[in-house]
């Protein structure tokens, strides 16, 4: 065996200790702070419900706080067993992308079923004010 060959625990611990750059750092941060400006903005505009707010508002908070404490990053990579703090970003954005497809599946099937239900009784009321006017329509006739 070469003694100066890394075995994969050193390979790994060396991912994980590699230092963020500082200009890295800088844009994550500039990047989530202009996101929970722009976040606040839609809400402030109305393009936003207010109920979705504290989510986006989490997530642009989370973003800067990854930016400024990398340790903490690097803690949580090591206890997910990752091997990189960037891919335990990427495995936590997309579990966070997964939930909030199946929520939005969730709510796109009650509106889904609610707009089946509104065009029935949209139809029903176009045939009793068809018969209506049917009726109204004998009666002046007489």
């Amino acid at each position: 065996m070469n003694p100066n060959a890394l075995d994969l625990d050193t390979l790994r611990r060396l991912a994980i200790e590699q230092p963020a750059a500082g200009v890295t750092r800088l844009v994550a941060l500039a990047v989530s702070a202009v996101f929970l400006i722009a976040v606040l903005d839609l809400v402030r505009r109305g393009r936003l419900k207010e109920e979705y707010t504290p989510i986006w508002v989490v997530v642009a908070t989370g973003l800067m706080v990854s930016a400024l404490w990398f340790d903490g990053v690097r803690l949580i990579t090591r206890a997910v067993g990752a091997w990189t703090p960037s891919s335990t970003l990427f495995f936590f954005g997309l579990v966070f992308l997964l939930v909030l497809c199946l929520n939005y599946a969730v709510r796109l099937s009650g509106i889904t079923g609610r707009m089946t239900a509104l065009a029935q009784e949209v139809s029903l009321l176009r045939e009793e004010i068809g018969r209506l006017r049917a009726a109204a329509g004998g009666q002046s006739g007489e």
